[in-house]
């Protein structure tokens, strides 16, 4: 940390102080922790209700129920709620929750996604259970937990402290990120684009680890165009689409190992109509990722020069990216966050660091747009997007004292209302 932020350590009230190698005494952050505690049997109420509620993506009814009651849950701590609903009503209401503090405070935007990957009918097959110490259920970790903990660190500083120490802290509940929130980005960077930093609740990597860095991708279809024929009477007047699908996806993947932290996987194929039809048509659905903003432009180029270069004659191929996502990458001011996380951490009597990973979230647009970002702050769980997806319970928390900490750590901090004077985003 810099010496700025050593000076916020003259009192061990202070949840922003840097780690002095043991557990400090830390009366207002031990009474966070304590009111959280005291909460845990509504927040394990809530969280099954929530993870018992079919909400993935595409059923946007169970996505507005979650939404609903969020916002319920949010307009009782103070916040003014301003519900945006998808004008194709193909997704969820967007849910934007704003505090409004002190002037000449630090803005500060959490975001949380409703939505799961599952289909209607998950939750009867396998609903919300707790063994052993380890809770189960779609979207249990992904992100049902981590929405929790954003509302819950809320609920214990306001408590605590009658109100939240912010000029404006802004609160998204994101209806559609699991297929890229094509709706509710609009209104994350609106918020974002004057917000001084950018906490998002997805949950801790199963080691503890926070996230400060994720891979771009880039969801392309590529769609191959040939020439239909009888594939027994007359074959050379056809031009196999699937062929030419074929060549693609070995020039694909030979573009791995390309440039460090490049990757493309062709996961889907569909192509042709019958056996005795030459195929005229064939798509095929790529994923494409990159740790950097200039890997994911070279890579992305790359791709199209592949589809160009077509080998069986007469067919063409057109490229088209379906979502994009820019890679979340580690900013210097991020990691100032990073910092006070470890240090909050370190008064709460455990450690933690801060990694990358390939997965994407609402923090690659926030980071993309010059906010200091910092994601994976919900409870600690693993295997997302399968049936045995996980949360330890007993990390719910020291989890959510940790992001509480670290909200009252961004607020105490000048240095972080200083940056304005040098950002862009702030110019006059």
């Amino acid at each position: 940390m810099s010496d700025s932020t050593i000076d916020l350590a003259g009192s061990a009230d202070d949840p922003a102080a840097p780690d002095t190698g043991s557990r400090a005494v830390d009366p207002q952050l031990d009474a966070l922790r304590a009111a959280i505690a005291a909460d845990l049997p509504a927040y394990l109420d809530d969280l099954r209700r929530l993870v018992d509620t079919d909400c993935g993506s595409y059923t946007p009814e169970g996505v507005n129920e979650i939404g609903r009651w969020t916002a319920d849950f949010l307009r009782e701590l103070g916040a003014e709620l301003d519900i945006r609903p998808d004008p194709s009503g193909r997704f969820g209401d967007t849910v934007v929750a704003t505090f409004s503090g002190r002037s000449g405070g630090a803005r500060v935007l959490l975001i949380g996604h409703m939505d799961t990957v599952f289909d209607p009918g998950t939750v009867a097959e396998r609903p919300f259970r707790i063994d052993d110490g380890v809770a189960y259920g779609p979207g249990v970790t992904d992100m049902k937990s981590g929405l929790l903990a954003g509302l819950y660190a809320l609920k214990s500083i306001i408590g605590e402290q009658g109100g939240l120490p912010f000029e404006r802290l802004t609160f998204i509940a994101n209806p559609d990120e699991e297929v890229g929130s094509p709706t509710s980005s609009v209104h994350i960077r609106e918020v974002a684009a004057d917000a001084d930093a950018c906490l998002v609740l997805e949950c801790a990597r199963a080691n503890g680890d926070i996230v400060s860095a994720r891979k771009g991708i880039l969801d392309t279809r590529l769609t191959v165009h040939g020439r239909a024929a009888h594939a027994g009477v007359e074959p050379e007047k056809g031009r196999n689409a699937i062929l030419e699908a074929a060549r693609l996806v070995r020039d694909l993947h030979g573009l791995n190992g390309r440039w460090p932290g490049v990757s493309v996987n062709v996961g889907v194929i569909r192509g042709g109509t019958r056996p005795n039809v030459v195929a005229e048509r064939c798509e095929l659905e790529v994923d494409v990722r990159a740790t950097t903003s200039e890997g994911l432009d070279a890579v992305e180029a790359a791709v199209r020069e592949v589809a160009a270069a077509t080998e069986v004659a007469d067919t063409t191929v057109d490229a088209q990216v379906m979502v994009a996502w820019r890679p979340m990458e580690k900013l210097e001011r991020s990691g100032r966050l990073v910092e006070h996380a470890q240090a909050v951490a370190s008064r709460l009597g455990f450690s933690i660091k801060d990694t990358s990973t390939g997965g994407a979230s609402d923090a690659n647009s926030t980071s993309g747009m010059g906010v200091p970002s910092l994601d994976g702050l919900g409870p600690i769980g693993g295997s997302d997007h399968s049936p045995s997806e996980y949360l330890d319970v007993d990390s719910i928390v020291p989890r959510t004292a940790l992001l509480a900490g670290l909200l009252l750590a961004i607020a105490r901090d000048p240095e972080i209302l200083a940056w304005r004077d040098d950002d862009p985003r702030f110019a006059p």
